[in-house]
């Protein structure tokens, strides 16, 4: 019934629409023409259901949250797991390969089957895990849950098939790895300390056996007894009971002697002839006292002992170990070497550390090479050769979180030449001073896939810098970075009056990126309201910034008096339709200007020199008036065969001539519409008392706690750069208010310098607790949603103090209101909430009567409104260097349900129209200054490209709730569907897939959409990912050839496709983590060195905890669970010439699965009958010497 439901849907959304059905489809002016019908346009749409398919496809980053390390010697393959569950396997650049538990549960350790393409991992959950590493997609193979006791600590011999499982209880377990179950051989910690010890031993913190005997096993617990368990006769060699907590071990090659660490930061060296006390007890760190005493120090949570064939002094590493009092140092790992101690200071708290040997065999000299150091927000490897102990240059793209992430962008099939450019202008800023010595972690193997084609991604920065990635062929490498806090003078030496301390953090912040790869125009909007624009030269020059204020702050209510129209704060011609170019207003002229006219930042006046790159040449932005800070902005656009600049945000439009540096329009939202405003309302100067509202920076780090059950009138938001405008409203009671009242000063009064924000809002620390069901629910649309989510922030009089409201508190004072709720009202407090949500510069039609298109821009507002402004630009080049360009709304006005979110447009062939842009020229280029290089366009306009179906072509608009397709000129509205009635669209693109062009969406509740263009027919609607936090929408980004990206977690970039034809090739694209190799051989000690050293014993590991001699382990105490993602990956990857075999090994696999549960169920049963008649036979012993009459 469901399924039916939904065709039926399809078909009566998806229809075309008559023309004069509705009048929201039609101009404001004019007479209607008759449009075509859509089957007059006979377009042939070739994409199909078939050609779509979800799948993730690889993650960038660091791994968030670390928690454990590993490290194969002979694969030279890296494991790190993480507290939410993953695991990240890295090897060569290329070999990137990331693992998901289905639990979550955090990892606690990982062992490396050493050259056998396996590794086991332990959870907090109490499970271990054996993944089959041998296939591209790593998968689980076994499962052991562990019911009555938990996981402390493991170990895993070399060569060997059996695990050794420690546990909280003090006991140790053996798994046996092959079949993944219990051996019934256990070290219980009461056998393993003497009878007469009162008191528990603790955790076993430590298990490794012996190098010289293998069947000697020593055994760490966190009280302080080291104990040494002898495997063939199942008792204790020795036992040490020592005061302090023991955190690690580590053995001499020779097996001899072991070294601990310890909580009191100390090191103790044991010696295996006597045992009765350490022969050497060190405090690394520790100074001594006065009265002889060592001071105290912080624990020594890790040690490594290891040898070397080029000197007799041994390399002691470990982390910690420092005074207490030495506060506010960095942690720290040391490094000591004979008497030589180097102490490496570190950025973050380390997680743990590895040394990396050229031999797996512990009874060999290790000779140590490198020290691999996990840290909680980076990885660093240090090259152990050199003295003077540099680092590597690491190859994986580790600091993306460098600064957090505040919004992204995604551009594929770019200019070929664009990535090349970019890294020659970032080589010349590397940093020196790395290792000269490859890379160590040097593993798998990785090849390009034949279907490749560059690719770019753009992170914009809370510290306001920028990053291009070059992300060709699924990997990511760092190309260039920009820094767009260069631009502006520092705010504490700057002359910025009392605001100069003022300054909150992240003043600028990344909000919004546009960019231009064939002209290489880029732009950027910070959270301080300013856009900056950049061009790219490969010389460096020296250049002054021009900087632009627009003034922009305009309110509508639906009563106004003529005092009030008379000072509407509006730079713009109230009756003709083309205002004059405005020039840049100064900043101090009159006391006024100087008191009102304040920018958030002081741009840099004087001349500066800038590198080749990116060079910055317009920043434009916007005033404070009144001591109220100007709204962020909430859309861009640029293009460069214009030279025009658009912003919008919740008050108006502003359009840019950058090319001669001039404002040419700056008009409220209102104006735009003239006479055809679907709401007939009327502007009225601001708001003489109004409190400042929440910004992009007012989201919280922590869970939230949402009310589902209300849902709020639509308010812009600032998903995809749309702000958060709440209404203002009373203090609640219990809080201060502020002095004065109504007629008080303002509550927004922070200093003219100081910016409208608190923190800047990163993309990484937006997580924010949303159940999926409660979308469908409460919400009418994601403004309402991200009303709730930002809270108010109301700013006392006070500049020094902020106080900032949560939700909770917000809705407790929502019926103290002072203004009517009324369903009247609220309509009329919607309709004047109204921001510019997207802008596009588009060849196209301003009016019906048009006959030809002209430049046009598109704007779309939060209540669904489109408005067609077209543009007189003068196309000969001298002409444009002097001449104005004339900017006239006409009142065209198309309606959607939903804030807008995006424009597009197709020929009557249904192919992609693209913007002209202008082909990039280096201007700061050396050339003869009698014949400048002359500017080359390209034009893209739909009467070139259609000749056969006349001058039209079709403009796809989107928003949070529907999508339309109208016909230009006649804006005959031929398609509309209802994307989401429960939810509301978050990104929407046009995309190129599969040689044709698609609208892609992602909603709130998780699903991903794509429609066929034009006729919007449904092709994909997968419920991929829930709406959890705030850092998915506001980072999710679709691109051409089926590919998006998101930030998913702080430090961690996601890409996914939806192409199927991705989907087929991505087993050619990933790389191999195993490739076959030798496993070294084991060296030979020599006729002396054995008689006299003795030889490292070996022993049948078999023998003593196999089933025939150890018997079976006990079934209550752990539940072995079949991996079945192992099989549905060889499955997916038997295919080509050896799908045959590989099926009928799978075959083979899945009946010696079978198998193996007959035979667990045949031994049940043997148990079952022995235990019956062991009871049988203890009743015969009992009854054989009773006489007849006593029964």
């Amino acid at each position: 019934m469901k399924k039916f439901r939904k065709v039926l849907d399809g078909l009566t959304t998806s229809s075309p629409v008559n023309p004069g059905g509705s009048p929201a489809c039609g101009s404001a002016a004019g007479t209607p023409s008759a449009a075509p019908t859509p089957r007059d346009l006979e377009i042939q749409e070739t994409l199909m259901s078939e050609h779509f398919q979800i799948c993730k496809t690889v993650r960038h980053g660091f791994p968030y949250q670390p928690t454990a390390l590993a490290f194969d010697p002979v694969q030279k393959i890296l494991a790190i797991g993480t507290r939410s569950g993953g695991v990240r396997l890295l090897g060569r650049p290329g070999v990137d390969c990331h693992c998901q538990h289905e639990s979550g549960a955090a990892v606690l350790q990982l062992q490396f089957l050493i050259n056998e393409g396996a590794l086991v991992t332990a959870c907090a959950d109490d499970t271990l895990h054996l993944w089959n590493l041998r296939q591209r997609r790593p998968a689980i193979l076994h499962s052991l849950k562990f019911n009555r006791e938990r996981i402390t600590f493991c170990h895993l011999p070399f060569q060997s098939k059996w695990l050794y499982v420690g546990t909280e209880r003090g006991n140790t377990h053996i798994v046996n790895i092959e079949s993944f179950v219990l051996s019934g051989y256990v070290i219980m910690w009461n056998k393993a300390i003497e009878l007469s010890t009162k008191t528990h031993p603790g955790p076993v913190v430590h298990l490794s056996d012996s190098p010289k005997d293998e069947g000697k096993l020593l055994i760490g617990f966190e009280s302080g007894t080291i104990v040494m368990w002898d495997l063939r006769v199942k008792r204790a060699d020795f036992r040490i009971y020592y005061d302090e907590a023991i955190h690690s071990v580590s053995w001499h090659h020779e097996g001899r002697q072991f070294m601990c660490s310890h909580s009191d930061g100390s090191l103790s060296m044991w010696n295996m002839r006597n045992t009765a006390k350490p022969f050497q007890v060190t405090f690394p760190h520790g100074k001594t006292q006065r009265d002889s005493r060592k001071e105290s120090c912080k624990p020594i949570l890790k040690v490594e002992y290891k040898t070397s064939r080029n000197s007799s002094e041994a390399f002691v590493v470990f982390s910690g170990g420092l005074s207490y009092d030495k506060a506010g140092r960095r942690p720290t790992l040391t490094i000591m070497h004979g008497k030589a101690i180097t102490v490496l200071e570190m950025d973050y708290p380390i997680v743990d550390f590895m040394v990396l040997c050229d031999t797996p065999y512990l009874n060999e000299v290790q000779e140590p090479y490198a020290v691999v150091v996990l840290l909680e927000k980076d990885f660093v490897v240090v090259d152990l050769t050199q003295s003077n102990f540099p680092i590597f240059e690491n190859p994986y793209p580790m600091d993306v979180h460098e600064s957090p992430v505040t919004c992204t962008a995604y551009f594929a099939d770019c200019p070929p030449d664009i990535i090349p450019v970019l890294y020659s202008i970032g080589a010349k800023h590397k940093k020196t001073g790395y290792s000269h010595k490859e890379w160590p972690v040097s593993g798998g193997t990785w090849t390009v896939g034949s279907q490749t084609y560059p690719e770019i991604i753009v992170t914009g920065h809370a510290d306001g810098s920028i990053k291009f990635w070059d992300a060709t062929a699924i990997t990511l490498q760092m190309l260039y970075k920009l820094k767009t806090s260069k631009v502006f003078e520092n705010p504490k030496s700057g002359d910025m009056g009392r605001s100069g301390d003022l300054v909150e953090e992240d003043p600028y912040a990344v909000q919004m990126i546009s960019w231009c790869p064939q002209s290489r125009i880029f732009c950027v909007v910070g959270i301080s309201a300013h856009v900056i624009l950049y061009s790219f030269s490969k010389h460096d020059a020296n250049t002054t910034i021009t900087s632009l204020e627009v003034r922009l702050q305009c309110e509508m209510e639906d009563v106004i008096s003529p005092s009030d129209t008379e000072n509407t704060p509006c730079y713009s011609d109230p009756s003709g339709l083309s205002p004059q170019p405005q020039p840049p207003s100064p900043r101090s002229n009159t006391p006024d200007s100087t008191r009102d006219s304040i920018t958030c930042l002081k741009v840099k006046d004087r001349m500066i020199r800038t590198p080749p790159g990116y060079q910055a040449e317009l920043v434009v932005q916007f005033l404070w008036i009144d001591g109220e800070p100007p709204q962020q902005i909430t859309s861009l656009d640029l293009n460069s065969a214009y030279g025009l600049l658009a912003v919008g945000n919740c008050n108006g439009l502003a359009v840019v001539d950058y090319l001669q540096k001039t404002i040419l329009l700056c008009m409220n939202t209102l104006e735009l519409y003239g006479s055809a405003d679907p709401f007939q309302r009327l502007t009225r100067s601001p708001r003489k008392n109004r409190q400042s509202t929440s910004g992009l920076t007012e989201l919280s780090d922590n869970q939230v706690s949402l009310d589902l059950e209300r849902s709020k009138s639509p308010t812009s938001d600032h998903v995809n750069g749309h702000c958060t405008s709440p209404t203002s409203q009373p203090c609640p009671s219990g809080k201060a208010r502020v002095p004065g009242g109504p007629e008080g000063p303002r509550l927004a009064r922070r200093g003219p310098g100081r910016p409208p924000f608190r923190k800047a809002q990163s993309a990484a620390c937006m997580e924010v607790s949303l159940p999926v069901s409660s979308l469908t629910e409460g919400y009418s649309s994601r403004r309402a949603m991200l009303q709730q989510l930002h809270g108010v922030s109301m700013y006392s009089h006070d500049e020094h103090h902020i106080t900032t409201y949560s939700w909770s508190e917000r809705e407790s004072r929502e019926n103290s209101f002072s203004r009517s709720r009324s369903s009247s009202v609220s309509s009329i407090d919607r309709e004047t909430k109204e921001a510019v949500t997207t802008l596009q510069f588009m060849e196209s039609y301003g009016r019906k009567s048009d006959s030809l298109p002209t430049p046009c821009l598109w704007v779309g507002t939060s209540l669904g409104l489109v408005l067609i402004i077209p543009m007189s630009i003068p196309m000969d080049e001298q002409e444009r260097q002097e001449d104005h360009v004339t900017v006239a709304p006409t009142g065209t006005v198309l309606m959607l349900k939903g804030s807008i979110l995006r424009f597009s447009f197709l020929d009557c062939g249904g192919a992609l129209i693209h913007s002209p842009y202008e082909v990039w020229r280096d201007q700061q280029a050396p050339g003869d200054p009698d014949r400048p290089r002359k500017r080359k366009l390209v034009n893209f306009s739909a009467s070139s490209s259609q000749e056969a179906s006349g001058d039209c072509h079709l403009a796809v608009v989107c928003s949070e709730r529907q999508a339309k397709v109208f016909l230009m000129p006649t804006q005959a509205c031929l398609y509309v569907h209802n994307i989401t009635e429960s939810s509301f669209v978050l990104r929407a693109d046009v995309v190129s897939v599969c040689n044709s062009v698609c609208l892609a969406c992602f909603c709130a509740n998780g699903h991903i959409m794509t429609l066929s263009l034009p006729s919007l027919r449904p092709l994909l609607d997968v419920n991929y990912l829930p709406l959890t936090d705030m850092r998915i929408a506001r980072t999710f980004c679709f691109t051409n050839g089926g590919q998006a990206l998101y930030l998913c977690s702080p430090t961690e970039i996601q890409r996914i496709t939806y192409s199927q034809e991705m989907c087929d090739n991505l087993q050619e694209m990933l790389g191999e983590l195993f490739t076959p190799i030798e496993t070294p051989e084991a060296q030979n000690r020599g006729f002396l060195k054995g008689f006299f050293g003795g030889n490292a014993q070996t022993f049948d590991r078999e023998e003593l905890f196999g089933e025939a001699s150890a018997g079976k382990g006990s079934r209550s105490l752990a539940q072995h669970i079949p991996g079945q993602g192992g099989m549905e990956g060889m499955k997916a990857a038997a295919g080509g010439v050896v799908g045959e075999l590989a099926r009928a090994r799978i075959a083979l696999d899945e009946r010696g699965q079978r198998l193996g549960e007959l035979e667990e169920r045949t031994a049940l049963m043997m148990t079952s009958a022995e235990t019956f008649s062991k009871h049988a036979h203890e009743m015969m012993l009992k009854c054989k010497d009773k006489k007849w009459y006593q029964f």
